[in-house]
């Protein structure tokens, strides 16, 4: 497993989820946290191209050793590309949360839901407080 970290670049979701901008697109991922929360990710359900994914809804499930867990959209949008990596090696999800352990890349429909994620500081704030 990586070490913790919460890139300054990303936004965050309370629902421990990363959110990178890359044009009108997002890329979407789990945090260290909850990787770290979760244990060896052995299996990966994520919604596929094509589909839309909602602020606040769940858009698949990752299946740990431990247990099985819903992943939720920090944003509205299409999904334009989920990680097939994950198939094979669900693990990247453990052992580099922020690259190769995306999940879903969505083309955003609602971009001012960007206001209401978090920073880093926030969401270790956030961390602490929970």
């Amino acid at each position: 497993m990586a070490d913790e970290s919460y890139p300054l670049d990303l936004k965050y979701f309370k629902e421990h989820d990363w959110v990178r901008l890359e044009g009108e697109e997002a890329v979407f991922g789990i945090t260290w946290f909850a990787q770290d929360a979760l244990g060896e990710i052995v299996y990966a359900d994520v919604a596929g191209v094509g589909d839309t994914v909602v602020a606040g809804a769940t858009y698949g499930q990752l299946e740990s050793v431990k247990a099985v867990t819903d992943v939720f959209a920090p944003l509205t949008g299409e999904v334009v590309g989920a990680n097939a990596l994950l198939q094979e090696e669900p693990q990247l999800v453990n052992s580099d949360s922020y690259g190769q352990g995306w999940l879903i890349r969505v083309r955003m429909t609602a971009q001012q839901q960007l206001d209401e994620l978090m920073d880093a500081g926030d969401y270790q704030q956030f961390l602490r407080e929970t």
